[in-house]
């Protein structure tokens, strides 16, 4: 059975005190009432080291926002695998639209990031979906299936480890939100690329997470779609009642 997971993505939010407060909080919160899900939190590199002791890794795991592409060296400001992994970490979110577009983060790139995160023992949360211009072509379907070759190159035993998550671009900050119906419709459609590719046990196993605008009012009906596995939380993962909220629609 796949799981379903709720993932934080806090961005460049929270300083270093206001980030270990919102972990703390978040722990608490789910210590009393344990969640029916796999509960992340991705936070910005300066808080890993920070966050990973104040949080009970049982109902809680750690990532990083992204990693670098490189194993080490004369790379300014650059932060490796091997390092997100040292501080505790487990997951590490690769390839999110903005890194996309204001980083030219590429399909090679990409494939070397998620190859070093996977060396070092990280989960990528690997991401992939269409701006609205190319939804408004009805080209989705095709962009996806070009984002996934980042993926699409490892081999099965490696893509097990992965967890995708599809954010249509345009509902991302934006307020717009995907149907329930659209995000189905997507969901299923780049489970059955993972099946062409790898088999139908690798598909029916690779656990799917929406990200585009998803709030505690529209969670459940969003993860009530059968393909439809949990959410990459941006903007309502800042707030510990807004997250729990999100987590509570798989109760």
């Amino acid at each position: 059975m796949r799981r379903k997971i709720v993932a934080g993505n806090w961005k460049m939010n929270k300083n270093l005190q206001e980030g270990i407060a919102l972990a703390k909080e978040l722990n608490e919160m789910l210590a009393i009432d344990k969640p029916n899900c796999g509960v992340v939190i991705c936070t910005p590199f300066i808080h890993l080291a920070s966050v990973t002791p104040v949080v009970d890794n049982a109902i809680i795991g750690v990532g990083a926002e992204n990693c670098a592409d490189k194993v080490s060296g004369a790379y300014t400001g650059e932060v490796s695998a091997e390092m997100v992994a040292s501080t505790g970490a487990q997951y590490v979110i690769l390839g999110h639209s903005e890194r996309r577009a204001y980083y030219h983060e590429t399909v090679e790139i990409l494939a070397e990031k998620v190859k070093l995160a996977l060396a070092n023992g990280l989960r990528p949360i690997f991401c992939i979906g269409e701006v609205l211009e190319e939804r408004e072509a009805g080209k989705q379907n095709e962009v996806v299936e070009a984002q996934l070759a980042s993926v699409f190159n490892l081999s099965a035993e490696d893509f097990g480890k992965i967890i995708l998550a599809y954010e249509p671009v345009w509902a991302i900050g934006t307020g717009k939100t995907a149907t329930p119906e659209q995000a189905q419709e997507i969901h299923a459609h780049i489970r059955s690329l993972i099946a062409g590719k790898y088999g139908k046990e690798v598909a029916d196993n690779t656990s799917i997470l929406y990200g585009g605008s998803c709030k505690p009012s529209n969670a459940k009906e969003l993860f009530a779609k059968p393909d439809v596995d949990g959410g990459l939380i941006g903007g309502a993962a800042l707030k510990a009642a807004d997250f729990k909220g999100i987590i509570d629609a798989f109760k």
